[in-house]
């Protein structure tokens, strides 16, 4: 799936092109060596080959959720100096809607069936199993809910990290974020757990089909604007309200009001 992002081939891709922006990749993890160098890929930045079994114990140690956040504000710096001026957050893992789901269960303090989903569309058992999983890792970890390195360190994936990350720097420099679904949404709220301002720049593209989304917009204080019963979706939520961001920018700087357009008052 990296390999189709830097191709080009896969549906953000598609849709980024239809945007008009540009599908950025950070291997914050994945299980390889080492991928060839691309334009497009911050190869620089893996900090582990994926993380612990977070029903065992911590998914990864503090220094390595600290260094995450870091990654994410490195890479919007170095995007920043390239022209960036609206970021949307998109991702690949494994396993991370489980991940999502410990995050947000521990962070608001809701059981792990509010908040887990079927993921890539498992069956009635399985849930149940994932449900427990997720039940078990909450319970052993012990996160505490208003320190965000603390919830990442014990429950996340390095992927979240890095997103958590970025958003914090975007929002740091005044860059609006397009989130994307329910990966996107437990970054956002340890981004929020770590720097309440962050969710003023914060922009909810689109409802998931993860049951746990709806309990993450809420805590937020955001309303997704598409409802589209997407899943799994690469950051492609996040690239299709472009347009309606962008449609917002140019109602507020092109329309003309009532009092430029010779349109009476009300009698």
């Amino acid at each position: 799936m990296v390999l189709n992002f830097l191709g080009g081939g896969a549906g953000i891709n598609v849709l980024a092109r239809q945007a008009g922006a540009r599908v950025k990749v950070v291997d914050a993890g994945v299980n390889c060596e080492a991928f060839a160098p691309h334009k497009d890929l911050f190869h620089e930045f893996k900090i582990g080959k994926g993380t612990a079994d977070i029903t065992q114990g911590p998914a990864m140690t503090r220094e390595q959720a600290a260094r995450c956040f870091e990654v994410g504000a490195l890479v919007v710096a170095k995007m920043a100096e390239e022209g960036l001026d609206i970021l949307a957050t998109g991702d690949m893992g494994i396993g991370n809607t489980t991940a999502s789901s410990a995050i947000a269960s521990a962070a608001l303090g809701l059981s792990a069936r509010d908040m887990t989903g079927r993921g890539t569309g498992i069956d009635a058992a399985a849930w149940e199993h994932k449900v427990a999983m997720v039940e078990k890792a909450v319970a052993l970890n012990q996160a505490d809910p208003k320190d965000a390195l603390d919830l990442l360190s014990k429950l996340g994936g390095f992927e979240i990290g890095v997103l958590a990350g970025a958003i914090l720097e975007a929002s740091r420099r005044r860059i609006p974020v397009i989130l994307d679904g329910f990966i996107s949404g437990a970054a956002a709220l340890l981004a929020a757990i770590h720097d309440p301002a962050s969710r003023q720049f914060m922009i909810a593209s689109h409802q998931s089909v993860e049951i746990g989304h709806r309990h993450i917009l809420e805590r937020l204080g955001l309303r997704a604007y598409l409802n589209l019963e997407l899943r799994l979706g690469e950051g492609s939520g996040a690239a299709l309200c472009f347009h309606l961001v962008e449609a917002a920018e140019r109602i507020l700087a092109e329309m003309a009001t009532f009092e430029s357009a010779g349109v009476s008052d009300k009698a």
